[in-house]
């Protein structure tokens, strides 16, 4: 990991989400909140990674806490984020004016969760919401969801396409399962009692599309192969809180990062069976709530915080 640290703050706003751009790799967006998303207005942030620091591009302001954020796979200005009312907003870097160019409003509550599929083909969008539904998306068609998947009987925290199978989401949510659903069918294809709590946070490997972690309130990591899920590939513990985000590396089929409520970031290598844990960042005075790998930077980590 790069031992630079670089860090940016900003007034009364708690970040939620971090991403890094997937066109420039000094770029990166990060969805926060007023007041911890309990109540206010929320900013999305556009941020410049410079020798010395990180610097503001851009501020766009919303009337509710962001609490997610997704960069566009075919327009490096183009970004998603989700709200505290039940909105889903496109914004546009290049664009004068300050307001968003899309609204998509059919959720009921909270969208904690926007992901934009890696297909290039699709172009399409998936949302997860404390309304427990998951809804997809495809923004040349105007401002209605091309369908609304439900199962889930908790609130969904995260929903995340395969970066290998078109038209597959995973779903992590409160209810203790991960679910995998397809697009095409409408339907959920495998769900998985992972854990006896609430899963935050879900990723796939990117090297093995049959492989995908879970991260939990229980404070542990379970790696699962989808081929056989009565057991976890790897049960990883270490943290002491809630694990809030966890991303697989996109250099190491089996390195994958995690971070916590309690203020940690680690890595692990699931495939050592004896130390999984690479090493513990402890750079943060508040919960760590976003993570993200640089596809084009080996080794670089971007984080936000509460």
């Amino acid at each position: 990991i790069n031992a630079v640290m670089k860090t940016f703050k900003f007034p009364a706003r708690h970040g939620y989400a971090v991403e890094i751009s997937p066109f420039i790799p000094t770029r990166l967006a990060c969805a926060t909140s007023q007041y911890y998303g309990i109540a206010g207005c929320g900013t999305l942030l556009v941020l410049e990674q410079t020798e010395t620091g990180i610097s503001l591009v851009k501020s766009f302001d919303w009337n509710d806490g962001l609490f997610d954020v997704t960069w566009s796979e075919s327009n490096e200005h183009i970004l998603l984020t989700g709200g505290g009312d039940g909105s889903l907003q496109v914004w546009d870097t290049a664009n004068p004016q300050p307001g968003p160019l899309q609204v998509l409003k059919e959720h009921t509550q909270e969208v904690y969760s926007v992901d934009w599929s890696q297909t290039r083909e699709e172009n399409l969008v998936v949302s997860g919401s404390w309304d427990r539904t998951a809804k997809v998306w495809d923004l040349s068609r105007g401002g209605q969801s091309l369908c609304t998947l439900q199962g889930h009987e908790g609130v969904i925290y995260s929903t995340l396409w395969s970066p290998h199978i078109p038209g597959c989401f995973a779903s992590a949510s409160g209810d203790g399962t991960l679910r995998v659903w397809d697009v095409k069918t409408g339907r959920c294809r495998l769900a998985i009692p992972a854990h006896k709590a609430e899963i935050l946070s879900c990723d796939w490997c990117k090297y093995d599309q049959n492989v995908i972690v879970t991260g939990a309130v229980d404070c542990s990591l379970c790696v699962w192969d989808l081929r056989n899920v009565r057991q976890p590939l790897s049960r990883l513990r270490g943290h002491s809180y809630a694990i809030r985000r966890v991303k697989f590396s996109p250099f190491n089929q089996t390195v994958l990062a995690s971070c916590s409520y309690d203020f940690t970031v680690r890595l692990w290598d699931y495939s050592r069976t004896e130390q999984p844990l690479l090493e513990t960042l402890e750079h943060h005075s508040e919960f760590v709530c976003g993570l993200d790998f640089n596809l084009q930077i080996p080794n670089q980590v971007c984080l936000t915080i509460v």
